[in-house]
């Protein structure tokens, strides 16, 4: 016996991602519904080798359904997610809202599978930020070694972080820097994104660092270690999919290179790919589609006693977003709900 799934949200880029995964990975679903707002209502969208037709999430009845996977944003879960909830169906949700809610437990499965069982507070688990997942993916097994005391990451996020409303940006800007005729104004971003770097992504907060910013230290904290320092800069890039962080971590032991190496090769949902030659690393798009995180560049920082500098580059539409959500709902029917 398999689960009724609801994935609410279907007709954006993570719900579709969200299908994607749960047929690539066989998820056992007997009955599945698709939700979409009333503007996309009856569009069509693929599961597998089916079509499906999307419901309207504001009439539909969530009892009897087994996990919800949400991806419509903070504002719509606000509203639906209780109900859902109530109804006895456990929400998975993609958006900020509850992560920083303590009955709430923030999930990374490679990380901190065992916090899921907090999740019959409220019937909710939150998805990380894209830009936390992949990290603290990688962080997890260092720390467990050494114990990291502080991190500095810079990251170089793609624009299908913004949704679609920023892929089109980026895809019409470039078009129109070779066709001086047309002019492309920013948007959805706020600068021009094509051929150009952004260092702003979500809204500025008092201290000069953006809630981007701070979601990252706020949740690194929650997930793994509240002891852990995190200083983050966030930035746009001008690629489609898959976001970058340049990483640098200081241990509280002394940790090799070569022994960190090891320990990623063995860690789950992590692909080390580091030769020190040309094309010896991964880049962004070359992780597209894929479930793994991937590390490079590992190397030793010389200036202070216990450091080490790698670059991280995963899916932000996978690991980011659908396929962490999708790994909770695997881990929620393994431990807690045990159907399928």
């Amino acid at each position: 016996m398999g689960y009724r799934v609801v994935v609410a949200g279907a007709t954006g880029n993570v719900g579709r991602e969200m299908l994607n995964i749960l047929a690539e990975r066989q998820f056992p679903v007997d009955e599945l519904a698709v939700l979409a707002s009333r503007r996309s209502l009856g569009t069509e969208v693929s599961f597998g080798e089916q079509t499906l037709t999307t419901k309207d999430l504001d009439t539909f009845d969530f009892t009897g359904w087994d996990i919800a996977l949400f991806a419509i944003g903070s504002d719509a879960t606000k509203k639906y997610a209780p109900i859902a909830a109530k109804a006895g169906c456990v929400v998975i949700d993609n958006s900020s809202l509850y992560r920083y809610d303590p009955d709430v437990p923030l999930i990374v499965p490679e990380v901190n599978a065992d916090a899921i069982e907090g999740y019959a507070k409220k019937n909710i688990i939150a998805n990380p930020n894209c830009s936390t997942a992949q990290m603290v993916v990688a962080l997890k097994p260092l720390h467990d070694r050494a114990k990291i005391k502080r991190v500095v990451v810079s990251t170089y996020q793609s624009v299908s972080g913004a949704g679609a409303a920023g892929m089109d940006e980026l895809w019409d800007q470039t078009k129109a820097v070779y066709n001086p005729t047309t002019d492309v104004e920013p948007a959805k971003f706020t600068k021009q994104i094509a051929f150009n770097v952004i260092p702003h992504i979500d809204s500025f907060m008092d201290d000069g660092s953006t809630k981007e910013e701070w979601k990252m230290v706020a949740e690194t904290k929650k997930i793994i270690d509240p002891s852990i320092k995190v200083t983050a800069t966030c930035v746009r890039v001008p690629v489609f999919v898959g976001h970058s962080e340049s990483v640098n971590i200081e241990t509280e032991d002394f940790l090799d290179e070569d022994e960190a190496r090891d320990i990623l090769r063995e860690a789950p949902g992590i692909m080390v790919i580091d030769k020190r030659e040309d094309g010896g690393y991964v880049t962004p798009i070359e992780c597209v589609g894929d479930f793994a995180t991937f590390i490079s560049r590992l190397r030793q920082d010389s200036t202070i006693d216990n450091g080490l500098n790698f670059w991280c580059v995963s899916d932000n539409l996978r690991k980011g977003a659908a396929l962490n959500a999708v790994q909770i709902a695997e881990v929620l029917g393994t431990r807690c709900l045990k159907k399928g």
